[in-house]
């Protein structure tokens, strides 16, 4: 049974203590907790701070981060289905980038990390002025600890989608805010990670208590991720401080890879898997996980035990699936990698019927080929109507997201797998790019790769790679695709450097709400043709997101991100 320490019973208990105090209700309670009289003891903290993490839990939902960062790159698409799938050309303008600011996937992320600050600077106040009373003083100033890091993260989040945004860290204060530049929120961002670390007060455990929350280590990799895209963010990049904060994580002695890979996306994933140093947890009553809606098709929990179904929509890049290690037809319409991590990150080929009595009939089978985002039309000829035609559309195109075990569903309508938001193999990583970026130790560098690789190959020849192969050219052939998956626009081919690193980087991560950072960071974002996306000259604004004309009519110090409308 996984342990959720930090949402299991926190919804009622939050609801309690941030939102009594709206009402003047005079009579006398015997049978209830009252904010008076609630005074949170050690075991309450996490309940009390569950609203504050609370939006990571729709990272993998509608309009969430799994859209805002994997659909605008290279690896997920969401073509037209015969279900539909066109809504409005919201996924076409996602994938070739012409967004606007009414498109909910690049908006959303605004407002779900505001919506983040907002619930903890709520908290802080309730706190610090007496409503959420503490006899402990240490305990006090350990979750106001917390929250202050917690914050930082979700500025880090609008450092990264929108850069310039609000700085507020007073709930209480009614002024309206002004808007800081990119510069302004990274130094804060950084400060503040820098100052909760130094404070000591974060906890360095790794178990249940702190399974899902923002302990030191998670600190120290939020930071790693911050310096680590500095360059991108600032203008300086600042490689070694990167290193600094992964090389903590390494030294804690906390973690490491877990021996399958697949291990980090089960069902019961909790805090005894060590290679996760930040989870975000789910489960089927309070908070299911909801983003297999979009990757399967209905009736296709058939094929795997149960009688779940979803809607259909994204599926891999063919581009990207063919970037793989000599990937190749196998047999029962599959292909097959040498690199393990494939197979265990994408669903290709014919899945059997196993629930709940008839077996063995194929149910569906995804294939390697997408027409294009919007379906072609082809001919279709009937006896009565020899030019016919229909949309060349099938439930069938395109791999399908397997990375999150389907199996062992806990429910027969939703799921229940936990996001591993933050890997080991993520730190590892981030100390092999450093070292290569600053152009030092590069053969120590090759052997971190090597170590993550060595669990995707059954041969350890294979796994091991040298420093040549990772400063080498990306294998992935750009270009835009035509509709029988060709290269059509080559577009810009110069070689991406760090290449092969960048290729790892998208092997071992797929499907976890990183690769548009990756492709920012190595200049392939704004330069590169993939699929149906044209990269267009002037189109560097993209790199971050636009603000609502909400956001722009409510707060008057507010200005557009450059290269948007303001109206």
């Amino acid at each position: 049974m996984k342990t959720k320490s930090i949402y299991k019973w926190g919804v009622s208990l939050l609801s309690l203590c941030l939102f009594t105090g709206c009402f003047n209700l005079d009579e006398e309670v015997f049978s209830e907790i009252t904010e008076a009289s609630f005074i949170p003891t050690e075991q309450d903290i996490a309940s009390v701070l569950a609203k504050a993490y609370q939006p990571m839990r729709q990272f993998y939902d509608w309009y969430g981060e799994f859209d805002a960062q994997e659909e605008p790159a290279d690896v997920i698409i969401t073509p037209e289905r015969p279900t539909g799938w066109v809504d409005g050309g919201i996924y076409l303008r996602n994938h070739q980038h012409k967004w606007t600011p009414r498109d909910g996937h690049v908006t959303g992320p605004y407002g779900r990390s505001i919506n983040g600050v907002n619930n903890t600077n709520r908290i802080v106040a309730q706190i610090e002025s007496g409503a959420l009373p503490f006899t402990d003083e240490n305990q006090k100033d350990i979750m106001l600890t917390e929250l202050r890091a917690i914050r930082a993260f979700w500025y880090s989040r609008l450092l990264d989608t929108h850069g310039n945004v609000p700085i507020v860290t007073d709930f209480t204060d009614t002024t309206v805010p002004l808007q800081s530049t990119r510069q302004q929120v990274y130094d804060f961002v950084t400060s503040e990670l820098e100052a909760v670390i130094a404070s000591g007060l974060l906890s360095e455990e790794v178990n249940a208590n702190t399974y899902g929350r923002l302990n030191v280590w998670a600190a120290y990799m939020t930071l790693a991720r911050v310096y680590l895209n500095a360059g991108v963010y600032t203008g300086t990049p600042q490689w070694q401080k990167a290193l600094d904060a992964a090389q903590k994580v390494i030294d804690s002695g906390k973690y490491q890879l877990s021996a399958d890979y697949s291990d980090n996306f089960k069902v019961s994933t909790d805090y005894t898997n060590k290679e996760i140093i930040w989870a975000i947890p789910h489960d089927a009553v309070y908070a299911p996980f909801l983003m297999y809606r979009k990757w399967f098709a209905s009736g296709w929990g058939r094929a795997f035990g149960n009688s779940w179904g979803g809607w259909s929509g994204s599926c891999a890049n063919p581009q990207f699936i063919n970037s793989y290690t000599n990937i190749r037809e196998g047999e029962e319409n599959k292909l097959i990698s040498d690199d393990k991590r494939f197979e265990k990150t994408w669903i290709n080929g014919n899945q059997y019927q196993d629930f709940p009595s008839i077996t063995g009939t194929v149910l569906f089978c995804p294939i390697n080929h997408v027409p294009a985002m919007t379906a072609p039309t082809v001919p279709a000829p009937t006896p009565d109507n020899p030019n016919a035609t229909k949309k060349d559309v099938s439930e069938n195109y395109g791999l399908r997201v397997g990375k999150f075990e389907a199996r062992n569903q806990p429910s027969t309508s939703v799921w229940a797998n936990d996001v591993p938001f933050i890997r080991y193999a993520e730190t590892l990583m981030i100390k092999a790019e450093c070292l290569l970026r600053m152009g030092t130790r590069e053969e120590e560098a090759a052997a971190l790769v090597s170590q993550i690789r060595a669990r995707a190959f059954d041969d350890p020849a294979q796994a091991t790679v040298d420093a040549a192969y990772l400063k080498g050219n990306t294998v992935m052939k750009y270009g835009t695709l035509d509709l029988n998956g060709n290269i059509d626009v080559p577009g810009d081919q110069t070689p991406v450097v760090l290449g092969g690193l960048y290729d790892e980087l998208g092997w071992e991560f797929a499907c976890e709400m990183q690769r548009r950072q990756q492709m920012i960071r190595f200049g392939t974002f704004t330069t590169k043709n993939w699929f149906n996306h044209v990269a267009e000259p002037g189109n560097e604004y993209r790199t971050l997101f636009p603000f609502t004309y909400n956001v722009l009519n409510t707060n008057q110090n507010m200005k557009q991100n450059p290269g948007y409308p303001s109206e």
